[in-house]
């Protein structure tokens, strides 16, 4: 190996470290989570392409923010704010119940733990990393112009200091303090708007035998042992259409009418915005066992479920959370291992 070669290969590994936490970042960022891949990926090139330039005066990882920042706010520059369907419509009541999709950059999108959450040692950033990727906060978050989103979450959810982030955005530090408090003040305003999940970490004895049961009503189809476990108010959400609902009553009239054919379903946990959720596989009438059916994402606040998100884009979302795109039902399963 030449020394050219090695000191490739050694770039390659150090900008590699930081691929997770510069996913996470973009994330936020972005509010998308193949933009945010794609973020990354553009940003890690642009580092091995300049890393000659790099002068070491700030580190690495600070370089590689400042070029993961750079690639966002270019992105955002056509100016598209993704949200949830509460973000864009009222409620709609059940007997007027529609299904109307909109396009896929209008939503906030579902990400795995795994590809934003870097391994830490410290309960407390662990904690921070996980609700600061929860979906009622990424909602909020993109509702704030991107330079403010920016210092928002350099500072907040990554502890940076104000001359950090001053540096990064070439501004001066009142510059930084007066974006932070605009942006504060827009998130207190929008406090209270959809769940405020309140996830143990990990999950609590409670909140497990809440998810045990949960799987059980949903896989039986109980809508009475269903109904005990969401809250009055819970909401269910279902991009890509626009459609949501509020309280237990709609979301089970829902789901024995327009969302009938999901009886028989099987889930299989996934860790997903920090938060519980399930990939929910269906039963296939043609080729036999389960097909693919949505990501499901919960909200859970004292000891009910508050908020039900289904991300229905399965073709998507499945191979980003490493799911098949299949289940064999039990008894074939049975007969292939006898």
């Amino acid at each position: 190996m030449t020394n050219s070669t090695a000191t490739t290969t050694d770039l390659d590994v150090r900008l590699e470290k930081h691929r997770t936490e510069l996913t996470g970042y973009c994330y936020r960022m972005l509010g998308s989570s193949f933009e945010a891949e794609d973020a990354v990926q553009d940003t890690m090139v642009r580092a091995w392409r300049s890393y000659d330039k790099f002068e070491g005066r700030s580190s690495l990882r600070s370089w590689l923010y400042r070029i993961a920042t750079n690639v966002c706010l270019d992105m955002l520059t056509a100016g598209n704010k993704r949200a949830r369907p509460m973000d864009l419509t009222e409620s709609t009541p059940l007997a007027q119940a529609a299904l109307s999709p909109r396009p896929d950059n209008t939503w906030l999108e579902p990400m795995p733990d795994a590809r934003v959450l870097p391994t830490t040692d410290d309960p407390a950033e662990a904690a921070v990393a996980k609700e600061s990727v929860r979906l009622a906060f990424m909602a909020a978050l993109q509702q704030l112009p991107p330079k403010q989103r920016a210092v928002l979450i350099l500072r907040e959810v990554l502890a940076w200091k104000a001359s950090e982030v001053a540096e990064l955005l070439g501004t001066s530090v009142p510059s930084v303090n007066s974006a932070l408090q605009r942006a504060r003040a827009t998130l207190a305003e929008r406090d209270g708007q959809g769940a405020d999940a309140a996830v143990s970490d990990p999950l609590d004895e409670k909140q497990q035998k809440l998810l045990e049961r949960y799987v059980a009503a949903f896989e039986g189809y109980d809508m009475t042992a269903l109904t005990t476990l969401l809250h009055e108010d819970a909401v269910m959400t279902m991009p890509p259409f626009d459609l949501w609902l509020t309280g237990h009553q709609d979301i089970t009239g829902f789901m024995t009418t327009l969302g009938a054919p999901c009886a028989g379903s099987r889930l299989l946990p996934v860790q997903v915005n920090g938060l519980p959720g399930f990939a929910q596989y269906k039963p296939d009438p043609e080729k036999g066992g389960f097909s693919p059916w949505a990501v499901q994402v919960l909200e859970i606040s004292e000891g009910r479920i508050t908020g039900f998100h289904c991300f229905l884009d399965t073709q998507r979302w499945f191979p980003l959370f490493g799911l098949p795109l299949h289940l064999e039902a039990e008894s074939d399963q049975v007969e292939e291992g006898a």
